[in-house]
């Protein structure tokens, strides 16, 4: 036995220990306001913090702690500072790296654990329906930050001839949409076109459809409980997928039934996590996240489905091109990409 490869794995086990422990503070401190009474970024003391958000000093005192000692705040004689960066990341939500609402899909695997541990030692499924109700929201705050950064100044910009569509009147199809922040986003953008969201999660589409009124777009957008294989409509300009092929059971099948469902001159726009082609080369933070989530959502659920393809969150660009390609797609390329997702496209 390696003595000193033994002592440098337990600091990492203890470390990662240590960061599934900060990130149940993470949810508390997002629940209760406490990033946000910090956001300007002013050093702060546990009584001041608790008089501005009615929480315990002394509980504040621990919790701030533990933030310091995982570099997430700063400690000077007493005071505490959630610096600039940190609050990007934590306390602003319409910042583009906004990441504390994310925490919650963490927690729903927690929540889940057992369920998972009866798929292990069965057939493999956990369909998404069946998660923890904290895995919904924490999705959606996953990555709305992330589409409402990129989708319309880069995402779309970087799709042949898209954009031009869009503000001229475009007929547009988000399958998979969850709670319709995708949709929502480019509706408010593009008020010339039209735009309906497809989900086989009926929650999320009460869900979607309330996020729309609130928007003021629900004249131009419709959620409607359907299945990627057999959503209704046909001449659709666009058809997105934004972070949900690789949950499908049968994303081939998907695939045909879009193509059916294009114009012939039409776009897909695929957006999937960032992943390259092999296990390692995704040995990085981000395949760390991805192939974690995998295990607990992406995968199970599409072992949940027929086919059960389970293409898993890791696909990379090679294995979602054959996707397409099986489907009778003839162009298939990468339009952009960010540190977290592929954005790719396709097309007849």
């Amino acid at each position: 036995m390696d003595e000193a490869k033994l002592h440098a794995f337990m600091g990492k086990l203890v470390s990662d220990m240590g960061a599934a422990g900060l990130l149940a503070n993470v949810m508390v401190g997002d629940e209760l306001g406490l990033y946000k009474a910090m956001a300007d970024s002013q050093p702060i003391t546990p009584e001041v913090l608790a008089s501005r958000t009615g929480c315990n000093a002394r509980l504040l005192r621990e919790w701030l702690s533990a933030h310091v000692a995982s570099g997430y705040m700063e400690h000077h004689d007493g005071q505490f500072v959630l610096p600039e960066e940190q609050a990007l990341a934590l306390a602003i939500e319409d910042s583009p790296v906004y990441a504390a609402g994310g925490v919650m899909v963490v927690v729903s695997m927690f929540h889940d654990k057992d369920k998972l541990v009866a798929a292990m030692r069965g057939d493999g499924a956990l369909a998404w329906g069946d998660h923890h109700p904290c895995m919904f929201s924490g999705t959606e705050r996953f990555f709305r930050p992330g589409y409402k950064a990129y989708l319309v100044d880069q995402w779309l910009p970087a799709l042949d001839g898209v954009v031009d569509k869009l503000k001229a009147g475009a007929r547009v199809a988000d399958i998979g949409c969850g709670h319709g922040a995708s949709t929502i986003v480019m509706a408010q953008a593009f008020p010339a076109s039209n735009f309906v969201g497809f989900d086989y999660h009926a929650p999320s589409i009460v869900t979607a459809s309330q996020r729309a009124a609130e928007a003021g777009v629900s004249d131009r957008v419709r959620f409607v409980e359907g299945r990627a294989k057999d959503f209704p409509g046909q001449d659709y300009d666009l058809i997105c997928y934004f972070d949900c092929l690789h949950d499908m059971g049968d994303p081939v099948g998907a695939a045909k039934h879009a193509h059916q469902a294009l114009k012939n001159d039409g776009t897909i726009l695929l957006v999937e996590p960032f992943a390259n082609d092999t296990l390692d080369l995704n040995i990085n933070p981000v395949g760390r996240l991805f192939y974690a989530a995998s295990t607990f959502i992406c995968t199970p659920n599409s072992l949940s489905q027929e086919v059960g393809l389970g293409l898993g969150a890791q696909a990379g660009e090679a294995r979602l091109r054959q996707v397409f390609t099986d489907a009778g797609f003839s162009h298939f390329r990468r339009a952009c990409e960010t540190p977290f997702n592929l954005i790719l496209e396709a097309r007849k």
